[in-house]
């Protein structure tokens, strides 16, 4: 393999994938929202020669190269969040603005800097002939990510393409990944917490049961929950637990290189006949990422067991999300919120073959542009810190599945977002050489170190 050839060429293609990904940032694509950007990719891999470009039912836009019967898949989500509070932009986040080094705007790194990359680098492989014999490329613009992660590919595996089950190798995906190579994260999933009170008059408080005064005393142990140490000084002890081998005996170093989990409330609601009346209930979100060793169920009966929940008996529910919204198309796809944790083996064939691309081409430390290298300074194999569309890919159905992509995960969801133009260049690069380095003789059946899908949650 050339493999200055394939840096030259996606040097050469560095312009257009810039220009693209400013397209890109200029069509608001917000979750459920993203016809547009659609429409923007479906044109770029038709000028650019894709074999077939399709559009599912649920609006993943999908571009094929090669007539193979295997396939290696390279995904990036097209939906983003909103902008926030537009005083902390110190620009148009949907101007694409740009110098030597960056892309500015809301999507460069979370996440359609990846699909620029994922795009050209299919271009790549097809001008270089780096499509082995019996595979072909997919790449997938995928929607609704931000809303709930991997359903997009739930409906690709299960209505759009169900024979990718059999045939798909293994998935890369594009979420930015500061210049390492990423073999998993954390799950997550969305809890919900109602509690029922009785209103009166706020004249008389002590005629009713007010829900907020109880909710109070629940938050309070969900913060406890996140941040007590583990030990014998407290009553709740904290979610630090799972790294400690008394705790969480099976999974201990798993859950440290992962991390520990973490819970925190990201909303609450109330309802009261006005206001000037007790409240007659309050319910909060709870958004809680999962390390190794946790399941939907523990993490349920974790917020059930808390003392205050168990004060309040009956008055209080715990039970997790659904999610029902539907896509740009009107498609409905409903799934549990709930996205399973995972990990692969460092030595997994797919997993090598990032790193053999990557030391071919860049040697065995990360790159990038010299006011990125600061967020750069860890080993090369490494995992996220936020969640991916993995959790389905990999965590639902065990397909394997592989992070590299262009930007930083601090950028993500931030004000000022920017990507750095380096990136798109080195991602599509290492996305050309990924398929002739793979080496399929090497793959086993247990590439997975841990996967949350092997419990025995009854997954639907």
């Amino acid at each position: 393999m050339d493999f200055d050839a394939i840096k030259q060429a996606a040097q050469s293609y560095g312009p257009a994938m810039t220009a693209f990904l400013r397209a890109m940032i200029s069509h608001p694509s917000e979750s459920c929202e993203e016809k547009e950007v659609v429409s923007c990719i479906k044109a770029e891999m038709e000028k650019l020669g894709f074999d077939a470009v399709e559009v599912d039912g649920l609006g993943n836009v999908i571009g094929w190269m090669g007539d193979g019967d295997k396939v290696i898949a390279i995904d990036g989500h097209i939906d983003t969040v909103g902008v926030g509070n537009r005083d902390n932009w110190t620009a148009d986040p949907y101007a694409g603005w740009e110098d030597d080094a960056v892309i500015f705007g809301r999507g460069g790194s979370d996440q359609e800097g990846g699909v620029a990359s994922a795009v050209y680098g299919a271009r790549i492989m097809k001008d270089l002939g780096l499509i082995p014999a019996g595979y072909r490329i997919m790449v997938v613009g995928s929607v609704q990510e931000e809303d709930c992660d991997g359903m997009c590919w739930q409906y690709i595996l299960n209505k759009g393409h169900p024979e990718l089950k059999e045939k798909l190798e293994f998935v890369i995906s594009t979420e930015p990944t500061d210049g390492g190579i990423y073999r998993g994260h954390r799950g997550r999933m969305e809890i919900r917490v109602d509690v029922k009170g009785v209103s009166c008059h706020g004249s008389a408080p002590e005629r009713g049961d007010n829900a907020i005064y109880k909710m109070a005393d629940i938050l309070q142990d969900v913060r406890a929950l996140n941040e007590n140490p583990a030990d014998d000084t407290v009553e709740i002890k904290g979610l630090v637990k799972m790294l400690d081998p008394r705790y969480n005996p099976e999974h201990y170093e798993d859950a440290r290189f992962l991390s520990r989990g973490t819970c925190t409330v990201s909303q609450i609601f109330y309802t009261s006949p006005s206001r000037c009346a007790v409240a007659d209930s309050c319910a909060i979100s709870i958004d809680r990422r999962m390390t190794a060793g946790e399941t939907w169920d523990s993490c349920l009966e974790e917020i059930r067991s808390l003392p205050s929940v168990q004060k309040y008996g009956d008055d209080v529910k715990v039970s997790m999300y659904m999610y029902d919204r539907p896509s740009w198309t009107g498609a409905v796809y409903e799934t549990e919120a709930y996205f399973p944790t995972w990990i692969n083996r460092e030595n997994a064939a797919h997993v090598q073959a990032l790193v053999d691309a990557h030391h071919a081409l860049f040697g065995d430390k990360r790159i990038g542009a010299p006011s990125a290298m600061h967020l750069r300074q860890r080993p090369l194999i490494d995992k996220w810190t936020f969640s991916t569309n993995g959790v389905a890919i990999q965590g639902r159905y065990g397909i394997p599945c592989v992070g590299f992509g262009p930007g930083a995960e601090s950028q993500a969801h931030a004000p000022n977002e920017i990507t750095w133009k380096q990136d798109l260049v080195t991602c599509a690069a290492l996305y050309a050489a990924v398929p002739g380095l793979y080496k399929e003789e090497n793959k086993t059946a247990d590439i997975a170190q841990f996967r949350a899908g092997l419990t025995d949650n009854d997954i639907r």
